[in-house]
């Protein structure tokens, strides 16, 4: 079970990518995400919550060192039996890593050139 109310702070992690993205990790919470999500025009669903929850703990894992490449990868096989990519993108239109890290609170992985990662859009 994931744990909303573990706090993922990083001295290294306080300046955000881009001003899209949350700068300081401990501001983010399910309220926030809601939030977030409705700036984005997302609905969340059990399914994105799940996303939300896993692209979380990846991060609390890797750190800063997380790459776009070992998420996707990741992100595929994980969801590979409802979907895959294809999924992800049923879920986040602009970007299952891009929209996802925003909705997350978290910064975008090192190596995301097209803050779609992907998308065709």
């Amino acid at each position: 079970m994931y744990d909303d109310n573990t706090v993922m702070v990083d001295e290294r992690l306080q300046t955000a990518d881009s001003p899209d993205y949350m700068a300081g990790l401990g501001h983010w919470s399910p309220l926030v995400a809601g939030r977030i999500a409705e700036e984005e025009g997302l609905t969340l669903t059990e399914a994105h919550w799940e996303v939300i929850f896993c692209l979380r703990e990846w991060f609390r894992e890797y750190g800063p060192d997380w790459t776009a490449r070992q998420i996707t990868h990741q992100m595929e096989a994980d969801y590979a039996d409802v979907g895959g990519l294809r999924h992800l993108y049923e879920l986040f239109p602009h970007g299952p890593l891009a929209q996802g890290c925003r909705v997350a609170g978290l910064p975008l992985p090192r190596g995301t050139i097209s803050t779609s990662f992907g998308s065709v859009h």
